[in-house]
């Protein structure tokens, strides 16, 4: 079965002719012109990733990004007409996996949506979990998964990323252009401020007070490493 996308895009023309490059690419198209019906068919189908529009009629994108979120591990690719350094910085934060700006190219869409989904699917391949501080926190490349003290974490594709590029390094200074390149994999073209937002998503799911990280700690002027003593497993 061909892989599925949905497109949220009350744009009727453009979403014609972004589900005609998708299907030329072998991709499985499913369309929705607003949040309700977004979040209905997301439910039903668990799509591979979803191209998004912020603007839509009955709910805005960037909470729809959130609720898309909580049905699954699924990649978002934010398409919209705000183009400001803050809009996309908020989009990264919301958990967005790439950002495009309108008037965009399909066929640089096409390309995109293939390039997160390479990188989606890398860390999942073949690789042994993780383990800290005494299993404090595991992160597993085979499942996606990330655990805290037994419990299992809600992450997104992108910040597994950037979480695994860290860990498989501990106590290794990356600057957020290494981060960039190795845990997005996509020019960010000036706008690397975005790996603060994660970073500090990151926090606030894996660290006791994020104001004192134990895991991820700041290098001021320079980037962000991992801390944790690696369990042998």
């Amino acid at each position: 079965m061909l892989p599925a996308v949905l497109v949220v895009e009350d744009d009727i023309k453009l979403a014609r002719i972004v589900r005609a490059y998708l299907e030329g690419a072998d991709f499985r198209v499913s369309h929705a012109a607003t949040a309700r019906d977004a979040l209905r068919i997301a439910e039903e189908e668990l799509p591979l990733a979803v191209i998004l529009d912020l603007g839509l009629p009955d709910k805005s994108g960037e909470e729809l990004c959130q609720e898309l979120k909580e049905l699954g591990d699924m990649p978002v690719i934010m398409l919209t007409a705000k183009s400001s350094e803050e809009e996309r910085i908020a989009g990264f934060a919301l958990g967005a996996d790439d950002y495009v700006v309108k008037p965009a190219s399909p066929r640089e869409l096409v390309y995109r949506l293939k390039a997160v989904l390479k990188r989606y699917d890398g860390g999942a391949a073949g690789s042994r979990p993780l383990s800290f501080n005494n299993g404090r926190l595991i992160l597993d490349s085979k499942r996606h998964e990330v655990t805290r003290d037994g419990r299992t974490v809600t992450i997104t594709p992108t910040e597994f990323k950037l979480l695994l590029t860290l860990a498989s390094a501990p106590s290794r200074t990356f600057t957020r252009d290494e981060l960039v390149s190795k845990a997005l994999g996509y020019q960010f073209d000036g706008y690397d401020r975005s790996i603060d937002a994660h970073i500090k998503n990151l926090r606030s799911k894996l660290e006791d007070d994020a104001r004192s990280p134990v895991f991820l700690k700041t290098v001021y002027g320079v980037g962000y490493l991992f801390c944790g003593e690696q369990d042998a497993l």
